[in-house]
């Protein structure tokens, strides 16, 4: 890496300077690996196999700081992983006497993999963070405008009257679908030890009389659930992880177009607190968080994808399918955990205008409410012919605020809002 290298983060402000970022890094992944290590030696000791010293060394030796990331990174392509040079590294580290019990009995994947749930479980702590922080202010959004009528849009076009509360309160819901599932996944996340071909023999064969107790022993020590069986070619926590990290990306996205959409120059109903300035153009304000949040949820269901792919893992340790979700899975998470930053600081510097809001309820002199018409008409005139009537007029371009058979109450669109308001009390009870 040279000086001042952001390890990809010139191409990628969606995420960068994000807790997930630092959470992500080469160095907090070195860590991760270094603290499975250190586990494992510890879980050891705990069952008798290894003595107490040797965990205390080991342990000690498991700083990041003491390592060279470059170094490391440029050997790994030899074994085709980072952990056999780490191995290496860590042992020389920790001297001739507790050497032999670093990485004792295990497999470069077990380190790998339970590294890559230590990185995974840190970072959806941080999304879960963000999407607090998101919902906390969608719900002050919802409150605020329960009442503040909009037209609601359907295929592009103005359908019927709906409320900034409703819109706010739905994007809190998604906010804490996100949420429920993440924090799920993250409960869920296990360690890996199955030793070479996930049979734990190598354990039997250093003098544990029950190797099948030393994958909860090792899960104790860092945090994670205990394995029901070795996962290596079982690779169900990292499809969890695609599913609760793609879904929260689109439903960040969700809100992100919407806001998109409604920040037109045309339309203006809502603008981002803090717009991007424009290098061209002195008058721009651009809605830069929902820019991001929205390329984001665009290129997570190709790394979703990626990671389901490496579902169809061969025999007892694949080749190149666990090999391809290091990157993708890293990069779904900086994704994610940039997108829930973004969408917090969107959600709090979120302006509304319900004075537009109102304007354009009018844009059409009428017609938003010809759902309402419809209904009043079909008394007298039955279901299809109202419809015809009313879709005849406005064909002709003939304003309902003409007729001088309909009241002022009639076409007040904020008065056809439905349950809009009961729905936003509604979503809000949701905790």
């Amino acid at each position: 890496m040279t000086s001042g290298d952001l390890g990809g983060g010139l191409l990628a402000p969606g995420w960068t300077g994000s807790p997930a970022a630092s959470a992500t890094s080469d160095t907090a992944f070195l860590q991760a690996l270094l603290d499975a290590e250190a586990a494992l030696t510890r879980a050891q000791a705990a069952l008798g196999l290894a003595p107490a010293s040797a965990a205390t060394a080991v342990t000690a030796a498991a700083d990041a700081g003491r390592y060279d990331v470059r170094s490391l990174a440029g050997r790994a392509r030899d074994g085709g992983n980072p952990v056999i040079p780490l191995v290496a590294d860590l042992t020389q580290e920790v001297g001739a006497r507790h050497g032999p019990y670093v990485h004792r009995g295990a497999t470069s994947q077990d380190i790998m993999d339970t590294a890559a749930m230590l990185v995974a479980a840190r970072t959806l702590n941080l999304i879960l963070a963000g999407l607090a922080r998101a919902e906390r202010a969608l719900a002050r959004l919802a409150t605020g405008h329960r009442g503040t009528a909009m037209p609601g849009r359907t295929l592009t076009q103005h359908a019927v009257p709906t409320t900034f509360g409703l819109k706010a309160a739905g994007w809190r819901s998604l906010v804490l679908d996100a949420r429920d599932r993440v924090a799920a996944v993250r409960d869920s996340l296990p360690a890996q030890l199955g030793g070479a071909a996930g049979t734990l023999a190598a354990f039997g064969a250093y003098g544990a009389s029950d190797p099948t107790a030393l994958p909860a022993a090792y899960a104790r020590e860092l945090g994670l659930k205990a394995p029901e069986l070795p996962w290596h070619t079982l690779r169900t926590p990292v499809a969890d992880l695609a599913g609760c990290l793609a879904l929260t990306a689109g439903a960040l996205g969700k809100i992100a177009v919407d806001v998109l959409t409604l920040s037109r120059t045309e339309i203006a109903e809502v603008t981002e607190g803090g717009g991007g300035a424009s290098s061209a153009m002195p008058h721009k304000a651009n809605p830069v968080r929902s820019t991001l949040v929205a390329a984001a949820a665009r290129r997570a269901p190709q790394l979703a994808a990626t990671l389901y792919a490496s579902l169809v893992a061969e025999d007892e340790r694949p080749a190149g399918a666990w090999h391809a979700e290091w990157e993708s899975l890293r990069d779904l998470l900086r994704l994610t955990g940039g997108a829930a930053r973004d969408t917090a600081e969107l959600a709090e510097g979120l302006r509304v205008h319900p004075d537009v809001m109102r304007e354009h309820l009018h844009l059409t002199h009428g017609l938003i409410v010809s759902e309402r018409l419809a209904a009043e008409l079909e008394p007298a005139l039955g279901r299809t012919r109202a419809k015809e009537l009313l879709t005849r007029l406005a064909a002709a371009g003939r304003p309902l605020t003409e007729a001088p058979e309909l009241t002022d109450t009639d076409l007040e669109p904020a008065h056809y809002t439905g349950s809009a308001q009961a729905l936003v009390d509604r979503a809000l009870e949701r905790r």
